[in-house]
């Protein structure tokens, strides 16, 4: 019964809940079972609370439906923690493990870094707020690179989290450990965040779909500045398109803590026709491999195109299209804006231990950004603006934009970053993930879905990265949906337990 539970997606998972065939606490102990199981060897779940105190809580949310599962009769909701009786929505008794760069309360967040192991949070972020408000149960928070950086998930706190489907190989980051959480049915739908493809590069390395949602789509809060740090973003990962969905549109939303954060339509769910008309007509634009200036390993270009075709089959028309814009122009601009936003961080962790104790791309990062001029930086946005025109201009032509999520296949799990693709020296240590700054600069919504697997093993995972138009997330996630139902088959493969 604990596996029938934990194959659930989110939504069927609510949905049983609420119709009592399910109760919240069969829920948790399913969960939390299978999270015993398997993350010893995932170690993708970290910081997690107490069985007896979660299954407490899972009853609590029982007595507050008033469940015949839970034991209790709708009259014992009254008495329920606080008073509270009925659903708080639809994520209502659902486990939750937050990824570690974001606070919840009473819970460190660490970042992945030894200096901030003792760092508990006393509020919650402001889409974990919105996240428990729907009804979710924080049961930990899930692994992650030290401070984010790498898009390789291991730290000297934690260690590393593998693959879900090859477990010596890399789980993607900075949203590793959530998406292999996800990939292995520790839960039922996870949250991350993305700067240079963190919500991209895992859920395509682990076979489910990830979100950056456009541009203060999700509101990040608390945050030491609001104005100039927006190239990362908070976001969901699920193994359906709808879960997704569900989950962004409880995270999203205006707040004016955040200033430049937009409000969003009553949900982000595809309506019934999307599986069957999402893509019909659709124009896709594929910038594949970038005529040549992306080094891309061999049968990347090729299980993405074969996965474009599926979009074929569906109704888009797919058209191989170039980029238009110097793409060495713009991952110099990236660089500056990545050294300015980065070296902050680093310079308040340096504050409080020693060098040694930060890893070595963070303080690449810090160093480099040292001596950099507001001039440098202007110009450097100057040049972001330009690409964000070019990119309306593109929109003219397409409904979509389509790369690669990544440029390799996972990894070694054991190395940090791989130093050559394709014959190529990977001169910086995220120059080998250069294929997700595109929308990262353009402030695009992007979304990576499962292409396919490796011809010579059959189980390293890739992804397709699909970008939308500016603010046009509605617009993407149901040409998702509809790519979803047309890799039934893909879809339906599931990693060894």
């Amino acid at each position: 019964m604990g596996s029938e539970i934990t194959d659930l997606d989110a939504i069927a998972l609510s949905r049983a809940i609420h119709a009592r065939e399910l109760s919240c606490r069969e829920v948790m102990q399913a969960t939390l079972d299978r999270i015993e199981r398997l993350n010893p060897a995932f170690n993708a779940i970290v910081n997690l609370r107490p069985r007896e105190v979660l299954l407490a809580e899972a009853e609590a949310r029982d007595a507050e439906l008033g469940s015949a599962k839970s034991g209790k009769s709708a009259d014992s909701a009254k008495s329920s923690k606080g008073g509270r009786k009925g659903s708080r929505g639809w994520m209502h008794g659902l486990p939750q493990a937050i990824k570690d760069t974001a606070h919840a309360s009473g819970l460190p967040s660490t970042e992945g870094s030894p200096l901030l192991k003792d760092a508990v949070a006393r509020e919650d972020s402001l889409y974990v707020a919105r996240m428990k408000a729907a009804g979710c149960i924080v049961i930990g928070k899930t692994n992650m690179p030290e401070l984010g950086l790498g898009s390789h998930t291991y730290n000297a706190l934690f260690g590393a989290t593998p693959n879900a489907w090859a477990p010596g190989r890399s789980a993607g980051g900075s949203s590793g450990g959530a998406a292999v959480a996800l990939a292995q049915r520790l839960l039922p739908v996870a949250d991350g965040s993305d700067f240079m493809g963190s919500l991209r590069n895992p859920a395509g390395w682990n076979h489910v779909f990830g979100l950056r949602p456009s541009q203060g789509r999700v509101p990040g809060w608390p945050k030491p500045d609001q104005w100039v740090a927006q190239l990362s973003t908070d976001g969901p990962i699920g193994r359906t398109v709808r879960d997704l969905a569900a989950l962004l549109s409880t995270q999203a939303g205006h707040d004016p803590r955040a200033p430049l954060s937009m409000g969003r339509p009553q949900s982000f769910v595809p309506g019934p026709r999307a599986s069957d008309e999402g893509l019909k007509g659709v124009r896709i634009g594929w910038l594949g491999d970038l005529q040549g200036h992306l080094a891309v390993e061999d049968g990347i270009l090729a299980v993405c195109e074969a996965a474009l075709g599926r979009c074929a089959a569906a109704g888009a028309i797919v058209e191989p299209v170039a980029l238009g814009f110097s793409p060495e122009a713009l991952w110099q601009a990236w660089l500056v804006w990545r050294r300015a936003l980065v070296a902050p961080r680093v310079a308040r962790l340096l504050k409080t231990g020693p060098r040694e104790q930060i890893k070595p791309a963070a303080l690449w990062e810090h160093d480099q950004a040292q001596g950099l001029s507001f001039a440098e930086f202007f110009r450097a946005s100057e040049v972001r603006t330009d690409w964000l025109q070019h990119l309306v201009a593109m929109f003219e032509r397409f409904d979509l934009l389509a790369l690669p999520v990544a440029q390799v296949w996972p990894f070694d799990v054991r190395i940090d970053w791989p130093r050559r693709i394709a014959g190529r020296t990977m001169d910086t240590y995220h120059r080998w993930m250069e294929v997700t700054l595109y929308a990262t600069f353009g402030a695009l919504p992007a979304i990576s879905v499962p292409a396919g697997f490796d011809a010579a093993t059959g189980r390293l995972p890739a992804g397709l990265q699909l970008m939308g138009r500016p603010r046009g997330d509605a617009a993407l996630l149901r040409a998702a949906a509809a790519y979803e139902a047309a890799s039934a088959a893909l879809l339906a493969r599931r990693p060894a337990a």
